[in-house]
């Protein structure tokens, strides 16, 4: 499992999604306000505003949140301009970190970001130290329950690159360019998502115990409170029984 898709689930299993709920719609509101700036306030024609829109929803947004933070989107967002930097960095124990934000303020952001990697103990590096580590890729996560078989079958056939099992969910991985038509696929079969994105896969993974695991989950914990930061990915594992030592 990736390590943010490792990340998710101790994230479930701490409880944390809820007490950040908030937040999580901030950061959805401007994924979707940018989205629509960028290509236009139609989801059947704009992929990016799509993918915003099925995560609004799959965290229960209010439709008329959705709707306002398109129109903001098309109408220019007068006042606002938001800039897209990633930073990458190392955590704990060697971990490749990296840090997708949207700022209207560079300097404050790039300030907020270091500070977080030194007070966990990890450090920033330069452009393209660890980006090289990672694939972008559709993911599509489904229910463990689900029928394996089919979704196998019918994933492939749509153009996915692969289906993986394991003991807590499937995940279907797919090139962005062909993300929305598996999707699709399979949600005509009566594959229900719990959770769709374009996200970072890390090619391999660091396992992390102990005081690094601590302080690799508190940098995660606050570079995904910082509210310029959108999307957070490692590349580190931890354990079941680690995690229920630190829970």
């Amino acid at each position: 499992m990736s390590g943010h898709n490792k990340w998710s689930t101790i994230k479930h299993k701490k409880g944390a999604a809820d007490a950040k709920r908030g937040k999580i719609f901030t950061k959805i509101i401007k994924e979707i306000s940018v989205a629509a700036k960028l290509g236009g306030g139609d989801p059947a024609a704009n992929p990016r505003l799509r993918t915003a829109v099925d995560k609004a929803k799959a965290e229960n947004m209010p439709k008329d949140n959705i709707e306002r933070a398109i129109k903001k989107g098309t109408g220019g967002m007068e006042g606002v301009v938001y800039e897209e930097i990633v930073y990458e960095g190392y955590g704990p124990g060697g971990v490749a970190v990296l840090v997708e934000v949207m700022t209207d303020n560079r300097n404050r952001t790039v300030s907020d970001v270091r500070s977080i990697f030194t007070k966990c103990n990890g450090n920033m590096g330069e452009a393209g130290c660890v980006a090289w580590m990672f694939d972008k890729k559709g993911l599509i996560v489904y229910d463990k329950n689900a029928d394996f078989d089919q979704l196998f079958e019918t994933a492939l056939e749509a153009g996915a690159e692969d289906v993986v099992e394991s003991d807590e969910q499937i995940d279907v991985l797919a090139d962005p360019s062909s993300f929305m038509d598996v999707k699709d696929a399979l949600e005509s079969k009566g594959f229900k998502p719990q959770t769709s994105e374009i996200t970072m896969i890390p090619q391999t993974q660091i396992v992390l115990e102990g005081k690094q695991a601590e302080s690799m989950l508190k940098m995660m914990d606050r570079l995904e409170d910082c509210d310029d930061v959108q999307n957070v990915y490692a590349n580190f594992d931890i354990s079941a029984d680690e995690m229920e030592k630190m829970m």
